[in-house]
Order: C-alpha cells, then sequence, then structure tokens
C-alpha cells in the first residue's frame, strides 16, 4: 500500500483562490485578503487580536491533528480505496487549513503553535475500515463543534467568516463519513 506522503506528492496542488472556488466555499473578500496575508487587513484587527490569535492557535493544533490521524489510517493497511483516497483528500484539506491559520497567526503577529511530535490515537481498537472511518467521523464531529464555538467569540468578524466556512468544510467530512459507514449523512437538524 502507497504511503499517504507519496499519495500526496502524486497529487497535484490547488491554488487557494481555485480551492474556494472549486469547494463552493463564498468568503468575503475581506477574509479571503485576511487568510491569505494583506496585511491591511491584519493590521484592521484591533481590540480582540490575542484571544483572536490563542482561538486560531487551538484550531491550528486541531488541525494539526486531523492530519495525524489521517496519516494513520491511511498507513493502517485498514482502508481500502476509494475510502483511502477519501482520507487522503479531506486530509489534504486539513493541511490546507493548517497553511492558512498559520500565515493568518503570523500576520496578526502570532506565533503558530507546530505540530506534536506524537499524537495518541486509539489505534488498537481500529480493527477495520469501519472503525478507522468512525474514528475519523468522531474527530470532523468535534471540529465542527470546535468551529461552531468559536466563531462567536472572534473579535475580528472576518475571522469568524473565515472560521465559518471552515466549519462547513469539517461539516462535510464528518457527513461524508458517516455516510461511509451506513449512517445517516445528517443525524440531527442542529450541530452541537
Amino acid at each position: 500500500m502507497k504511503s499517504l506522503i507519496a499519495v500526496e506528492a502524486n497529487s497535484v496542488a490547488v491554488p487557494r483562490r481555485a480551492f474556494f472556488t472549486r469547494s463552493g466555499l463564498l468568503l468575503s473578500g475581506a477574509a479571503v485578503a485576511l487568510l491569505s496575508g494583506r496585511d491591511v487587513l491584519a493590521a484592521k484587527s484591533g481590540k480582540g487580536t490575542e484571544t483572536d490569535l490563542r482561538i486560531l492557535n487551538t484550531a491550528l493544533g486541531a488541525e494539526f491533528e486531523a492530519i495525524a490521524a489521517y496519516q494513520v489510517g491511511a498507513e493502517s493497511g485498514l482502508l481500502q480505496r476509494p475510502m483511502l483516497d477519501l482520507a487522503v483528500t479531506f486530509q489534504g484539506h486539513h493541511k490546507q487549513h493548517a497553511e492558512l491559520l498559520s500565515q493568518t497567526i503570523m500576520k496578526l503577529g502570532g506565533k503558530p503553535v507546530t505540530a506534536k511530535d506524537r499524537y495518541i490515537f486509539p489505534v488498537d481498537t481500529l480493527k477495520d475500515q469501519t472503525d478507522v472511518l468512525r474514528f475519523a467521523a468522531s474527530l470532523e464531529k468535534g471540529a465542527v463543534s470546535a468551529y461552531l464555538g468559536a466563531i462567536p467569540l472572534f473579535g475580528n468578524r472576518d475571522l469568524a467568516k473565515a472560521a465559518g466556512s471552515i466549519l462547513g468544510d469539517e461539516a462535510m467530512h464528518w457527513s461524508v463519513l458517516r455516510n461511509a459507514v451506513g449512517d445517516a449523512p445528517v443525524p440531527e437538524a442542529f450541530v452541537s
């Protein structure tokens, strides 16, 4: 089985603008500019910057954890195509989230957190593809809840909008993974 890194090396990089267009994410011009590193908008953040930086770094840490979790899943030998390809795609999304969060933190004058050397995942409970997909779905659900909780806390509303777009992507991941294991893709009318 190819490692996830080898599969990633064979993929084509998608420019940030094309990613936002193809994924259907409609961010405000200000949010895209802020996330792409335009200093003028970063300087407008004003009060609340420290809180925003803490939120962004927490989100960045969670994205690094998701990247590592998908790596474990891909290298487990339990995922077969097309689920392996799906995991690689979702890991790529998390890498893009992490890159944008890191750049934004730096533009706001902060220092981005780095990935941990080691993450502890329940690998002993992952016996088959369904276990891996359910584990990934639980992480995606957690990400949805975390972004949902963070959005109203941002002082900079453009950051809140950008976090909302990431939340949407995480929700799609969660839904697709639930569907892949035969669960209702959207179990409830509201996310908490």
